[in-house]
């Protein structure tokens, strides 16, 4: 049974989550300051944190730079669409992933459930780095020998053409490609005006590996440019 703690100062926003994460296997803990927050990790056992980050006493940046301090489990920011720079902050300071309110419940329970499988994984992406046919990058490993693909440990079945793609990106992170450039690499042909097959191929690339497709945290567009693999820790 994994501890939770939720630590928002809405009452109604931690009533919300604690139905939404009522029907897992988790026990969960509640605070409404960022002080309150640090004191229960210190009292509990406490396996992930939803942070929200405009709260009272102490806010939920102040607080994930202090819980850094002394625990790497993994902290979800509870954001507002306006809070979209705190966001980008909170990520930089150690933050894991964020839901943006209002919460849809699937998403909320699809977030803790796949930081929780990385922090529970023993090891895996440093063992991936010793290998050389393994490229990990945040919650996704691909191994090249074996041509798998896991995502939060869970096996992933992609079509040869996806595969290629996703390996392209995976071994160039944070290098953009054109959809021509992709297409030439991945079909081995000249565009010839087929780069629309890339946009197709992305996509449904995207709904195997990505929580929310229609906000994707790996696959990136680049407007006017191309797309990219986001490198993520």
């Amino acid at each position: 049974m994994a501890n939770i703690l939720i630590c928002d100062d809405d009452r109604d926003i931690v009533a919300a989550l604690k139905i939404y994460l009522s029907s897992e296997d988790y026990r969960l803990f509640t605070a409404s300051t960022g002080k309150q927050a640090l004191d229960c990790l210190r009292e509990n056992e406490i396996d992930l944190v939803l942070m929200d980050i405009m709260m009272p006493e102490m806010d939920g940046i102040a607080a994930t730079v202090k819980l850094r301090e002394e625990y790497n489990i993994p902290v979800i920011l509870l954001t507002a669409k306006s809070e979209s720079s705190d966001k980008v902050l909170g990520l930089n300071i150690g933050a894991d992933d964020y839901v943006t309110k209002p919460f849809d419940p699937v998403e909320v329970q699809a977030r803790v459930r796949s930081q929780l499988r990385r922090y529970m994984r023993l090891g895996g992406q440093q063992r991936a780095e010793k290998r050389p046919d393994v490229i990990a990058i945040g919650g996704i490993e691909l191994n090249d020998a074996e041509k798998t693909v896991t995502v939060d440990g869970e096996a992933v079945n992609l079509t040869p053409i996806e595969y290629s793609i996703l390996l392209l990106l995976m071994r160039n992170p944070n290098r953009v490609f054109s959809s021509r450039q992709i297409y030439e690499l991945v079909w081995n042909e000249n565009a010839y005006g087929s780069e629309g097959a890339v946009a197709v191929h992305i996509r449904h690339l995207r709904e195997k590996i990505e929580i929310n497709p229609s906000d994707p945290r790996y696959i990136k567009v680049v407007w006017g440019q191309g797309y990219k693999m986001e490198a993520r820790k």
